[in-house]
């Protein structure tokens, strides 16, 4: 980014937010400052920049001096306003369009590395012949013994149509392999996965943020489960982080009838005019509903809630949700870079804002108060805003986020509950790749990607576990004994069940696995007769 883009992309942030009159806050000024205006302000920074340059002891970079302003310019409106690199940016459309370019792999970093925990289907690595497993050696020639997962996704990302070569460590195999992959439309769907629970009750995965092809997906997951027997229905918002507003409406819209407030959106500049947005279609489903949210659960995934508690249409079951009721609006800047700038708020059918306070403390404070694994108490005291009765009778403070109506903490992680995931990895990594004595059936070639496992698939056997046991004694770099297995059995046996899932299945079968045990979908179960007698009651009143 050239000096002069510099002073052209901090000009049309500058000019753009006092024109649409979106500043959230001013600096305080005394009454002399009253004459400032956006020529004066433009000035003031190109003085600043011209005795930087002029006086600064090395070379200034002025891509990095221009990319601080911005963002230091908007911090100071609130923590949702934020400037985007050209990365960054394209990284921002790919997210909303359910699809991005690179090489189709999920993958996971372990302690000494970065390793692919699935192939997703029909993509270049599918094709390329990438496994479970797979740790990655080198990216274009650099060794990435040292990324991060990050950095990894980063690096395999790209345009596409052009190629990246890598290097990776497979189980089994003496020396590093070489692919030459071309990158090509990876998917990124908002539900990552569907199936049945017992009893009738159907699950829906839907983590992966609101994008364009949201509602129709959830559309065909509710067709799907319905030909399978569902009579109630389980959505799964758990770190789901938002997204596309119109998708969200479109959700609500599959459970409150036309014309019903699905959130109020408020503002004063030309771009969020202040309104009430209804629900839209025809045809809404009669099917009790548990929404599961958490701390990982935001903007989009709170409207959804929101609206669904409000009308008293389905129980909410889990923790806290995130807190952002703030609205952001894209703007594009020269050269490919952009902005998201907060416009509006969201505020529930009944009047709750979704926004959590952030008037003091750190933007680290800020995001992480909430980390999706907050217990049911908190240790400090949130802020009380005014109250709303929804129309079950319930009263919520305004400015909290959703709470649900039921608590439920998710399981608890400890450090030897981690240390046993890491041994699972490793040790379903040497299994599949026909490495452990006396399981060589059990090897690998290719994962087969069915999405959800029957009960009685892939169970972990007395001798598997002891197997177990014995790699984990055996590899000292774990810090892991047999007395920590057998303190843990239970949990042990469901990650490496877990793991050997998704090294023969999916990562979603793997997961399906994992939602077994999970206390918060056990007490979303335990909730369906409850959101049975609040379907009946609001079909009555409607």
């Amino acid at each position: 980014m050239s000096k002069k883009l510099s002073i052209i992309a901090i000009v049309l942030v500058i000019v753009g937010a006092i024109a649409g009159g979106i500043f959230g806050r001013l600096p305080m000024t005394s009454s002399a400052d009253t004459s400032m205006t956006r020529e004066k302000v433009v000035a003031d920074y190109r003085e600043a920049l011209a005795v930087i340059d002029g006086n600064y002891v090395d070379k200034i970079d002025h891509e990095k001096v221009s990319e601080s302003s911005i963002q230091g310019m908007l911090y100071t409106l609130d923590p949702h306003s934020a400037f985007f690199t050209r990365d960054e940016f394209r990284k921002l459309y790919e997210d909303q369009q359910s699809q991005f370019y690179g090489i189709g792999v999920s993958i996971l970093q372990h302690r000494d590395g970065v390793y692919v925990q699935s192939i997703i289907p029909n993509t270049p690595a599918d094709k390329a012949g990438l496994r479970y497993g797979d740790r990655f050696v080198e990216i274009e020639g650099k060794s990435a013994k040292d990324y991060s997962s990050a950095e990894v996704s980063k690096n395999v990302r790209g345009e596409r149509g052009t190629s990246v070569n890598i290097k990776i460590g497979r189980a089994g195999v003496e020396k590093p392999l070489e692919f030459n992959i071309v990158r090509g439309g990876v998917p990124l769907p908002s539900i990552r996965n569907y199936f049945m629970l017992r009893d009738t009750v159907g699950y829906v995965g839907f983590t992966g943020g609101f994008q364009e092809t949201s509602a129709e997906e959830l559309d065909e997951a509710i067709a799907e489960l319905k030909k399978q027997g569902m009579k109630s229905l389980i959505l799964d918002l758990r770190g789901n982080p938002g997204g596309l507003l119109p998708q969200a409406i479109e959700v609500v819209s599959r459970f409150v009838p036309r014309g019903q407030t699905v959130v109020s959106v408020k503002g004063r500049s030309r771009y969020a005019q202040s309104q009430e947005l209804p629900a839209v279609g025809d045809k809404t489903e009669n099917l009790p509903l548990v929404v599961m949210i958490n701390g990982g659960s935001a903007s989009a995934s709170e409207i959804v809630a929101g609206a669904i508690q409000d009308y008293g249409r389905g129980i909410i079951v889990g923790t806290d949700s995130f807190g952002k009721g703030l609205v952001q609006r894209v703007f594009p800047l020269p050269f490919g870079t952009g902005l998201t700038l907060t416009t509006a708020r969201y505020y529930t059918p009944f009047g709750r804002s979704l926004q959590k306070d952030y008037s003091s403390g750190s933007i680290y404070d800020y995001y992480t108060n909430h980390d999706g694994n907050e217990e049911t108490t908190d240790a400090k005291p949130k802020p009380v805003g005014s109250p709303v009765k929804t129309a079950g009778g319930r009263i919520f403070n305004s400015g909290r986020g959703i709470e649900p109506d039921l608590k439920a903490p998710p399981l608890a992680p400890t450090p030897l509950r981690f240390r046993i995931n890491d041994a699972a990895f490793y040790f379903v990594r040497q299994l599949v790749a026909g490495q452990i004595k006396a399981f060589e059936n059990f090897k690998v070639d290719k994962q087969n990607y069915i999405q959800t496992i029957e009960p009685n698939d892939l169970q972990i056997s007395d001798k598997m576990l002891e197997a177990f046991r014995a790699f984990v004694v055996n590899d000292k770099e774990n810090g892991l004994s047999s007395e920590n297995i057998n303190s843990q059995i239970d949990y042990a046996r469901a990650r490496l069940r877990e793991e050997l899932a998704t090294a023969n299945y999916s990562t979603e079968a793997g997961y399906q696995v994992w939602l077994e045990q999970d206390p918060q979908v056990l007490k979303a179960i335990d909730a369906i007769p409850e959101a049975r007698k609040l379907l009946g009651s609001y079909t009555a009143n409607k």
